[in-house]
């Protein structure tokens, strides 16, 4: 076996070990505490943890009592919901702009649920008390707040909530909205007790229980998500129950102190609720989860405050809660000063690869209007930056075939001695200054960019439902034709997209992929070797069949890369003097009769 051969069945292995690989790394994943209770007694120096949310069976407060508590109205141009004047929770959240499925009628998404219904998850702010407080004096989870003026929040009119301790302490917190996903919640405290009185503000974002939507794969980061003074840290929930107790609160935590900037919440692959303490301070984020009530927490604790007597001191606070668009997320990271808000989204390990590319796929979508257009002239972009290397690549392979004739000779001069025969062939490689590896260079600089691309259409929300024409509705699913009813033809469903039968009974998209494939595999004659050959052969329908459930998004790159890559070749090659006979190469692999070794008469092309 020749050289060139040696790197076309290196080639075939190394694309087989690209699904290999990724498969293996990728695979499917198949009371806390009443606030008003006793806690331990801080100094004047130290604020007390703020204490765990309780669960419907523990809370001192009756599941009915809950839910009949007054609310407001959250109406936004992207949200929609309610606040609690119970604990003023914000606790109802739905976006406007998705929904479940690719069915307008399946209902928008639902982020956050209040207590009482099958999966809490609500975000609430307080004081925890130092010194001589308690949390009887400070309003806790359960505290009934006083609702002032407007009776509904959306961008042009904040709500003011109030609520008076009685002994002094007169708490207000007002609650402002952006026209995206931001709130701003800004806390005082009036001090007329006639003594200096110490605390500290804090924030909790709480879920109970594992979310029931959880994906469970390995490709998108499912968890908690914090950033602290420019350190990422992603936990997952499964390692979140491993996390070190805390026998104070019965609880697991890890504490995490920042001093300039960072954030801290809950992340799904396209949704997130993030807490966002004032940056440029220093504050305390704790990851938390209770057993005991299968509660996951997240908190952020700024720094104690005195407030004399007669004062009022104010903090304030951001809570994202909504999608993770890339614009919004880099538009509050530069201009709202959130720093590292852009990672939210997992890039993955190849980010310096991923990032990029999905800024320039978003801005060829907002110039085309049509995601699969612009993955389409993504595609061009991507072979344009790497035609260097790749034309050098591919040329080598081009004078590899011209060398086909001498190479035969060499064989025949050399017979069994296979050490004599490579000796001379390196020298022919060296006189001619062809480099035998040179053809595996475009594989090798695929295997990243095909890595990122996939990432970006599977974790990014852009590409969520994205159509492209006709029967693709959604880019970032499987193509849902299927040769089960002839494309849509005969009048029954395709398979389940999850079933064997959708595995075996491909789309249009998968089999466009395997014939583009296979014509590029036609530009060479079909190898003499008979193992090559038969590998060659089988390749294009294994790949078809291996990447017909993958997102259509990369399918259509794929796709779009092959022809490309088919031109430049074709093209390549005619200027080197040998114009492949395309239909003469697929005549004799179609044949039964071994192919013949092929005599190139380099400037004519002809055989």
């Amino acid at each position: 076996m020749d050289d060139q051969n040696k790197n076309l069945i290196l080639a075939t292995v190394l694309s087989f070990l690209v699904i290999l690989v990724w498969f293996v790394l990728f695979p499917p994943e198949d009371a806390v505490v009443d606030p008003n209770a006793p806690a331990v007694v801080a100094t004047t120096t130290e604020a007390q943890s703020p204490p765990a949310v309780a669960t419907a069976g523990t809370d001192a407060t009756p599941q009915a009592e809950r839910a009949e508590a007054p609310r407001l109205d959250i109406d936004t141009p992207r949200l929609k919901g309610t606040i609690s004047l119970l604990g003023g929770r914000i606790d109802n959240l739905a976006m406007k702009s998705y929904t479940n499925t690719i069915d307008q009628k399946s209902g928008i998404v639902t982020l956050l649920s209040p207590v009482g219904e099958e999966h809490p998850y609500y975000a609430l702010f307080g004081w925890t008390p130092a010194g001589a407080l308690g949390f009887d004096d400070v309003p806790g989870a359960n505290t009934l707040w006083s609702q002032i003026g407007t009776n509904g929040l959306s961008p042009e009119t904040p709500v003011t909530l109030q609520w008076d301790n009685g002994k002094g302490l007169i708490f207000q917190r007002v609650v402002s909205v952006d026209n995206r996903y931001m709130f701003t919640i800004a806390q005082s405290v009036s001090n007329q007790s006639g003594a200096d009185v110490s605390l500290s503000p804090y924030g909790i974002v709480a879920r109970h229980g594992t979310p029931p939507d959880l994906e469970g794969f390995y490709l998108s980061h499912e968890g908690v998500v914090s950033r602290a003074d420019g350190t990422l840290e992603e936990i997952k929930y499964k390692d979140a129950t491993k996390l070190p107790l805390v026998d104070r609160e019965a609880a697991l935590a890890e504490v995490r102190e920042a001093t300039t900037d960072g954030w801290i919440g809950f992340t799904s692959k396209y949704w997130m609720t993030a807490l966002i303490p004032e940056q440029g301070k220093p504050f305390t984020s704790v990851i938390k989860y209770v057993p005991s009530a299968d509660i996951f927490q997240t908190e952020t604790r700024e720094p104690l405050i005195t407030i004399a007597a007669g004062a009022t001191v104010a903090a304030s606070s951001r809570l994202f809660a909504g999608a993770k668009e890339w614009e919004t997320l880099r538009t509050y990271e530069n201009e709202g000063g959130i720093a590292g808000f852009i990672d939210a989204i997992d890039w993955g390990w190849f980010f310096f690869f991923t990032k990029p590319i999905f800024a320039v796929l978003h801005w060829l979508n907002a110039m085309i209007g049509n995601m699969g257009l612009a993955i389409i002239a993504l595609t061009f972009l991507l072979k344009a930056l790497v035609f260097p290397l790749a034309y050098k690549s591919y040329v080598s392979m081009a004078r590899m075939k011209e060398l086909q004739p001498e190479m035969e000779e060499l064989k025949e001069r050399a017979g069994d001695d296979k050490q004599k025969l490579q000796k001379e062939m390196m020298a022919l490689y060296k006189e001619k200054k062809v480099n035998p590896a040179a053809g595996c260079l475009p594989i090798l600089i695929q295997i990243p960019i095909f890595f990122s691309l996939y990432k970006v259409i599977f974790v990014t929300l852009e590409l969520r439902h994205a159509p492209f024409f006709g029967w693709l509705t959604d880019l970032s699913a499987r193509d849902t034709s299927s040769i089960f009813n002839l494309f849509g033809a005969l009048p029954w469903a395709a398979p389940d997209a999850n079933s064997l039968m959708a595995t075996v009974f491909i789309g249009i998209l998968p089999i466009m992929l395997g014939v583009s494939m296979w014509m590029q595999q036609k530009l060479n004659p079909t190898p003499t070797d008979a193992t090559q050959a038969m590998i060659f052969a089988w390749m294009p329908w294994v790949f078809m069949f291996m990447l017909g459930s993958f997102a259509s998004g990369l399918v259509v790159y794929w796709i779009t890369n092959n022809l490309i890559t088919f031109a430049q070749q074709f093209l390549i090659m005619r200027s080197h003097g040998h114009t492949p006979d395309i239909f003469g190469n697929i005549k004799a692999s179609l044949s039964r009769k071994p192919a013949p070794k092929p005599v190139v008469t380099k400037k004519t092309g002809k055989k």
